[in-house]
């Protein structure tokens, strides 16, 4: 395991650990997110941790070209009940992906240096936010960081039923159709498993990423 300094560097990702633990330490300034997140790494810590970067031996991703929405979902959309927005609100996007109570977790991640160092990124065009409004109202969304040719999610949040369902599905059109190679969901769940994610080695997943 590396300890980062000042200086604006990453081992290579094979050197992390077996649970995929690469680095600590460091900031969480643009330039060193960028450096991160363009070499297969991301941050991921809880508040009284010291910051630790990650590059798992299996990647959590989704195809854009080869996804299909189950017909439940597709129905929910064709209902119009939702209302769907890029970018109209980041930071009450990442807010709510703070804020919002999950089961079986104490807390979360996201702390204040997270927000702002993100809506830094999005300030810069390097992150995007999907919102999904219900009568005027923000009832869930998504945010990730924006590679151009693969789009690393982060975090999403939901309100009510099908709301943030409804967003990983409008962010799957938008990069079907602007041609990203990968979703990078980054670890392995359930929910994101339900929703089509599957693993692929970090190999695969760096190949593409270097493409």
């Amino acid at each position: 395991m590396y300890f980062l300094t000042k200086e604006l560097y990453f081992p290579p990702v094979e050197e992390a650990s077996y649970e995929g633990i690469l680095a600590v330490g460091g900031d969480l300034s643009v330039e060193r997110l960028l450096l991160a997140y363009n070499n297969g790494i991301f941050p991921w810590f809880d508040a009284d941790e010291p910051i630790l970067w990650w590059s798992p031996s299996e990647r959590m991703v989704v195809n854009p070209k080869d996804y299909k929405v189950s017909k439940s979902l597709r129905n929910i959309i064709n209902r119009n009940i939702f209302v769907v927005t890029i970018n109209k609100n980041f930071e009450s996007v990442i807010k709510n992906c703070q804020e919002i109570e999950r089961k079986g977790q104490d807390g979360t991640w996201i702390s204040n240096d997270i927000i702002k160092s993100y809506t830094e990124l999005y300030k810069l065009g390097k992150a995007k936010s999907f919102e999904v409004w219900q009568n005027g109202e923000l009832v869930g969304g998504l945010y990730g960081v924006d590679l151009g040719h693969v789009f690393c999610g982060e975090s999403m949040f939901s309100k009510v039923p099908n709301a943030s369902k409804v967003a990983f599905v409008k962010l799957i059109e938008y990069l079907k159709q602007n041609n990203y190679k990968l979703l990078d969901c980054q670890v392995h769940n359930d929910h994101l498993e339900k929703l089509g994610a599957f693993e692929i080695s970090r190999d695969v997943f760096m190949m593409i990423l270097n493409s």
